[in-house]
Parts: C-alpha cells; structure tokens; sequence
C-alpha cells in the first residue's frame, strides 16, 4: 500500500505493507485523512515520532467483526493496554502504556490502510459526507473543553488563535450558548464567523484581563503568555496547542497571584462531535483550504505548513472507493 512517511525532518511518500491486524483491530481502507497541526510537530521532531503519520479520518471498514464489516467509520486515537488502574477507571487516553494512531506506536491513517481498535470505531453518519465527517476528531478535542469546564449559557468567553483548532473550538462553545470572540489574524474569517454568531477580532488592542474563560489555540509558544494577560482573576485558560517548543512563563505574577485555574486539554468525546455535525451546528467547508491525493502528500504537508492555512484534507484510496465525498 502507499503510505505517507515522516522521518529526519522531511515527509515522503512509500510503499508499505499493508498492517497486520492485532486483536480486536480492524482494517479501514481510508478515503479522507487530515493534516493537523500535531502532524506539523511531529514533522518538526516532537516525540522523535518516525513512520506514517495521521489520526483524522474517514474509511470503510474491509476486514473485522461482522458488526463493522463493510460500514463506513470515523474513529477515535488512543488505544489503552485495557488493564492497568487507568484504564479500569475509564482512563484509556492516560494509559501509561496507550497506543495513539499516528502519533506514538500505533501507524496512522495518511496511508490507503489503516488498523484501528474495533472499540476505537464510530460509524460515520450517512447524512455526512466524508469531507465533513473527517473534522469529527478534531471537532471532539474542541468538545472537550465543555466536559471538563462549565462554561454557562451567556458567558463571554475568548479563543485565542483563528486556524483550525481555534474555529473548531469557537463553534463548540457558541453552540453551547456561549458569546464567543476569537482573537486572529485573518479578518476575511470574520463574515462566516457572524453568521454564527461568533465576533472575530484582529489587529485591535486585546482587552487586559477581561474574559473568565479562554481557550488557547494558537499553535505558539507564546499563546499561554497571550492567554494569561486575557484571562481575569479566578479565571479559566484552557490549553489546546500542542507544540515542540518549551513554554516560558511567568507562573507566580501569572497563575499563582491571580489564582489562574490551568486546564490542559486535548482528545475528546465522539458523540457529541458527531450530533453537532449531523445538525449542522458547526461549518466545516469554509475550514477546508485544499484536497489533495496521497500521491502528493508532500505538498499537502507544504501547504498546511504555509502561515494561516486551514485544513489541508488528503484523499487516500481512488475516487471509486468513496462515494460520499
């Protein structure tokens, strides 16, 4: 199969076998993956990561249980051992010992096959098509945030960053009746940002200390600065980046004075990311900057490099193995 490869720094295309099936596993022929900032990192070394990258995907499952046989998935990243004390307390994304699809031990999916836990798979709803369901993993993340913070209806809150995660994020909490500001640099985002209901905010003076929730997603070292000088006293930042640079910060005058709360936060849950899309409570075309196929995944990874890019979605089987685009 043809496989995407990260290693030293540069991003090729290869010819791999395709995966062997551990217990429980099934093979999904991906049609659709995305490249993520994470994907960015792990270009640029973090985790030292070597192989084939990708986590944000749809497919259809070819070899597995007669329960997921032939059906059309999304899926979830992280795979627990199943046995240690986190994992038997629901903890599977804190395994010490977890797999995670293409970041840490387990191949990803921007390759023709992919193996992924069966338990892992949640099947893609037909009223979505496949450039719309691919955004389920990323827009799950931004979902988090409401499982481990109460934003209540009404609140102001703030995201930091207009590129994909911050979009993403921004829609999950003003469709929870939030007011959202984003704070970017890309105003030509503000006219579909309106529309729903979410303000966009570039180049003006940032308000000092005057949100108590934000969400930082700004893909830099210096977002956490930028969001601890938004946030109000007793406040909430909740941290999305994820980034290969070391953080520097003033904790004491920072976090400890103004007794900041630190949320750091990442994979999240499915099924509410799934009813947003389903209700068409979150816009996913305007996130999509191009589409390419595997053939050119090199310049897939060049173009969601580029500063400001969105989505940079890449087609991993031939046309006649997805008619949901």
């Amino acid at each position: 199969m043809r496989a995407a490869w990260i290693e030293g720094g540069r991003v090729e295309l290869r010819e791999l076998a395709v995966p062997r099936l551990r217990a429980g596993e099934a093979l999904v022929r991906i049609h659709c993956a995305g490249i993520c900032n994470t994907d960015l990192e792990l270009l640029a070394g973090y985790y030292g990561f070597r192989g084939v990258p990708g986590h944000e995907f749809t497919g259809t499952v070819v070899q597995g249980s007669r329960k997921w046989l032939g059906r059309r998935v999304v899926g979830e990243i992280n795979a627990g051992c199943g046995r240690c004390a986190r994992c038997t307390k629901g903890m599977q994304k804190h395994c010490p010992r977890r797999r995670v699809l293409g970041i840490l031990g387990q191949p990803g999916v921007l390759a023709e096959f992919a193996a992924v836990p069966e338990e892992n798979l949640h099947a893609a709803p037909r009223a979505l098509t496949d450039r719309e369901a691919v955004f389920c993993e990323p827009l799950a993340a931004a979902c988090e945030i409401l499982e481990q913070v109460r934003i209540p209806p009404g609140e102001r809150a703030a995201v930091l960053g207009d590129g994909k995660l911050g979009l993403l994020c921004a829609q999950a909490l003003a469709a929870a009746g939030a007011r959202v500001t984003v704070f970017g640099r890309h105003p030509g985002r503000a006219n579909w940002l309106a529309r729903l209901g979410i303000r966009l905010l570039c180049g003006e003076k940032r308000p000092a200390h005057a949100f108590r929730f934000v969400v930082e997603a700004t893909g830099s070292a210096q977002g956490l600065n930028e969001a601890l000088h938004l946030v109000m006293p007793l406040g909430t930042v909740i941290l999305k980046s994820t980034i290969h640079e070391p953080l520097q910060t003033d904790l004491s005058k920072l976090v400890v004075v103004p007794e900041v709360t630190l949320v750091g936060s990442r994979c999240g849950p499915f099924k509410p990311a799934l009813r947003l899309l389903r209700r068409r409570q979150v816009a996913t075309a305007p996130l999509i900057q191009a589409e390419l196929p595997l053939e050119d995944v090199e310049k897939a990874f060049r173009l969601a490099a580029e500063p400001g890019a969105l989505k940079v979605l890449v087609w991993c089987s031939p046309p006649d193995a997805s008619n949901a685009r």
